[in-house]
């Protein structure tokens, strides 16, 4: 039987061979000698040329990825057995003619991320093999042409290009089944379609073909700024065309939306409140491909570094983290309270430490590259130095500072006139002119009319199937499916004009025809002096939710020390706020139309946004609980205690979990997980409410948080310092060996969940790090790439590379130390009883005795 799996093995080493990351500049004579070659990976190399690879004529699969080819290998074409090539991530910039036309079996290829601006044209003559292409990441202003006989293509992958128009052409057929194309300038169809995926962009095209399409030029523009720095004015001075003061008590609450028109362009106007209990929500409403004018008081301004922090840095350093590819208009206000040299003065110093922001984040990742490329294992961190590389190509796009004086109405038409001409530069926004079919135009202006009309309540929510079905009864759109009309409201909702959360399942079915409701919804618990609301709720409405003044009295301090409200007590401030805006008629709608039966709106709201948690009490077993029987549906018992809520944004440093904790001891398994530029505004936050939804067994404080799973505990701190942002995880150093299993899965858990949020933040750099276990030793073990099993490390020793002490790698990376080694196996002993005692033959530990035998 072994000679047979032998020969085996011996035959699939001369069919496939390995060499990624072996750093080659020339290919082996072993493998050019090797004509049974079927498969052959060169991934992660330093190769620019293949010469006499067409020696492999059997060859079926050749992988080049992340090498140095700028020339197409040519010799490729000798391959007529290929079935899969991949050469992304190289530089090339062409590929010659005649070489797929050689590749008759060519099934998979990958050109992505290489500087590619056109496909050879005889790419067609795959057409009868090939099923997937990727051209994602290069530079095609124009769609590649030879795509469109490909006909048994199956997955189509063009991101991040310059493509203004896709052709109808490519979506007539059916073997499409997969097809991305964000990150382009999309004018036809538009960005917001594609998101919706194959059979919506059908849809779009079908609608195209009945009526010339409309060019819409829409801008969406976001006011952000420090609190009272004149955002509401400006917004909306340039909405009304001249000056117009906002008194400060009628300063924004949350974000106001408003819309206008300049020429042929419609502006949505998104003015964002500027105190830091607001900017939990703003995630939810900055989106990319958006004007982002940033409103700073220059008469507040001080030329120093606390102020330009506190009303340009932090703002700059989010944009950085959230939408790094935006455009950025800075705009000064209260000039008219300045002397015109210190306008000057101050301009000039905002500008050049933006500038200087910006050029410490491009050097920051230059040196978190180069010491990457540089270190001794560089294909261990080759998905951070990707990642690093992307972050590398994108910046915010910082135009010139406009002083204003906003009660000057020449001012604001300069402003106005600096906007147009910006929003027109199409280097600036590709994607303002979107061309549409007239059918999306028809809707919504239908939904607008029906929004305004008497029968729909000012806040605007309504039923999706009442919603599909008052638009089919409109004459023009009554021939509409409703597949494309709920196309319509996905677009729309895109595009920021409507909301409708489908993913959320207690909000499936509900559009909000007034997206500025959903912010009165968020702003109801996520506000300025929400303390100050709590006392305020008046005693009718206790009495309407059954609850005494002592009652408010006990929310009030637990909310300040634990910054949690029961039920009763969130009800009873949403009424108490919805009646003070005369909005009572929607109260039982978003929170349910009993305290204790249905979730309402309000809250699948925030807990899908990780705004709040529901901190669930553990009871005692329930006698009259149905017994569980396997195999048929078993009910739980829903739990009559009352609901707790916790709000992370309003949670203070409390001893808690320090104490419960017991200190930190120097044996602690002990990881860092580093931010760069800086942890985000409100991203602990919404961490707890992700984490703690996992672990429910939990303590938690402003900065820290304490997990227990299966009893052993998880300690969490935050430390936001500049340039030395990080969050630490430690746990107890297990005891046994088969300890170390659990305590690595929980650590690494945890990890996963710190990098899953921070994929919502594209500007921004997360890398774990072990600190060196020698007290003092400032050196920290970079992590490599995680591959999902948890296991970063095959060695068992680590070596410090500062102090030099070694240490078990299970004391700095996720892994198991080896049993400790047994002395070989040993024959069974054989036992025999004489009259002299008993005497064992073989190996044995056993003592002989002298023993006497009875006579008897």
């Amino acid at each position: 039987m072994a000679q047979p799996r032998a020969c085996q093995e011996q035959e699939d080493k001369l069919h496939e061979v390995n060499l990624s990351t072996q750093r080659l500049r020339v290919l082996p004579p072993a493998v050019l000698s090797n004509s049974m070659l079927e498969s052959l990976d060169l991934d992660r190399n330093k190769l620019r040329t293949i010469t006499g690879i067409s020696k492999l004529c059997n060859l079926k699969k050749l992988i080049l990825s992340k090498n140095e080819f700028v020339d197409f290998p040519s010799e490729i074409q000798s391959l007529v057995c290929l079935e899969r090539l991949e050469l992304n991530q190289n530089q090339i910039r062409a590929i010659p003619e005649g070489v797929f036309s050689r590749l008759p079996r060519l099934k998979h290829l990958r050109l992505n991320n290489n500087r590619l601006c056109a496909l050879p044209r005889d790419l067609a003559a795959c057409q009868g093999s090939l099923q997937y292409l990727n051209i994602s990441n290069n530079l095609f202003r124009t769609f590649p042409q030879p795509v469109l006989q490909l006909a048994h293509l199956q997955e189509f992958y063009v991101q991040n290009n310059a493509l203004r128009q896709l052709p109808k052409e490519l979506f007539q057929g059916q073997s499409l089944k997969m097809f991305k194309a964000s990150g382009n300038p999309l004018r036809e169809p538009p960005s917001e379609v594609c998101a919706g995926g194959i059979q919506q962009i059908r849809n779009y095209f079908n609608q195209l073909q009945r009526g010339l399409g409309q060019e819409d030029k829409r801008v969406k523009t976001l006011f952000l700024g420090a609190s009272l720095a004149g955002k509401s004015t400006i917004c909306r001075s340039l909405k009304q065309g001249q000056s117009k003061l906002v008194p400060k008590e009628e300063r924004t609450v949350g974000i106001e939306i408003s819309e206008f028109q300049i020429e042929d362009f419609t502006f949505l106007f998104w003015d964002f409140a500027g105190q830091l209990e607001y900017y939990m929500t703003h995630h939810v409403f900055i989106t990319p491909q958006a004007l982002v004018i940033l409103v700073i008081n220059l008469h507040m301004y001080q030329t120093n570094n606390k102020t330009f922090k506190e009303l340009v840095g932090f703002w700059i350093n989010n944009l950085s983290m959230r939408v790094p590819n935006s455009v950025v208009l800075p705009v000064g206000t209260h000039v008219d309270c300045c002397q015109e040299q210190e306008v000057a003065e101050k301009t000039h110093d905002i500008m050049a430490r933006i500038t200087a922001m910006l050029a410490e984040r491009k050097s920051n990742l230059a040196h978190f590259i180069d010491n990457l490329e540089g270190s001794e294992e560089p294909k261990f961190y080759v998905d951070q130095w990707e990642k690093l590389k992307e972050m590398e190509s994108c910046t915010l796009t910082i135009l010139n500072l406009v002083a204003v004086n906003c009660t000057d109405h020449c001012d604001i038409k300069k402003l106005e006139a600096t906007i147009l001409k910006h929003v027109k530069n199409e280097e600036l926004f590709p994607e303002v002119v979107r061309v549409l079919p007239p059918v999306y135009r028809q809707v919504e202006a239908a939904i607008v009319d029906i929004a305004r009309s008497e029968e729909v309540a000012d806040h605007g929510m309504m039923d999706l199937q009442y919603l599909v079905s008052k638009l089919s009864q409109r004459e023009h759109l009554a021939g509409l499916g409703r597949e494309l009309l709920q196309d319509i409201l996905r677009y729309l909702h895109r595009i920021g004009l409507i909301v409708w959360y489908e993913e959320i399942k207690h909000l499936e079915s509900t559009v909000f025809l007034q997206p500025t409701f959903l912010i009165t919804m968020f702003k109801l618990l996520v506000r300025h002096r929400l303390v100050q609301q709590l006392e305020s709720i008046s005693v009718d409405t206790l009495i309407g939710e059954r609850a005494t003044i002592r009652d408010r009295a006990n929310w009030v301090c637990t909310f300040k020390s634990k910054a949690m409200l029961c039920q009763q007590a969130v009800r009873a401030l949403v009424k108490h706020q919805l009646c003070s805006e005369g909005m009572w008629d929607v109260f039982e709608e978003i929170m349910g139309h009993r305290p204790r039966r249905g979730r309402g709106k309000l809250f699948s709201l925030l807990e899908h946004f990780e705004l709040c948690l529901e901190v669930k009490h553990s009871e005692a077993l329930n006698p009259q609980a149905r017994e569980f029987v396997p195999g048929k549906p078993w009910e739980i018992t829903r739990s009559q205690g009352e609901s707790w809520y916790l709000f992370p944004t309003y949670l203070n440093q409390t001893e808690e979990v320090s104490e419960v904790w017991g200190g930190d001891h120097p044996e602690d398994l002990h990881i860092r997980a580093y931010f760069s530029p800086e942890i985000p505004e409100g991203f602990f936050q919404r961490f707890l409410v992700k984490v703690c939804s996992f672990y429910c067994t939990h303590w938690v404080a402003k900065a820290t948080c304490l997990l227990v799973c299966n009893g052993k505990p998880v300690l969490i701190k935050e430390n936001n310092q500049r340039a030395y942002s990080y969050l630490e995880l430690r746990c107890r150093k297990p005891s046994e060996r088969t300890g170390f299993q659990f305590a690595w899965d929980f650590l690494v858990a945890v990890v996963l969940i710190i990098q899953k949020l921070a994929e919502e933040w594209p500007g921004l750099h997360v890398c774990v790090k072990s600190p060196c276990r020698t007290s003092g030793c400032p050196a920290e073990l970079l992590w490599p790439d995680m591959d999902g099993t948890g296991a970063t490390t095959k060695e068992d020793i680590k070596t410090c590379g500062t102090c030099g002490h070694r240490f078990g790698a299970e004391l700095l990376l996720p892994k198991v130390p080896k049993p400790l080694e047994e002395p070989p196996a040993q024959p069974s002993a054989h036992y025999y009883v004489t009259s002299y005692g008993t005497t064992t033959f073989g190996p044995s530990s056993i003592q002989v005795t002298r023993q006497n035998i009875s006579s008897e």
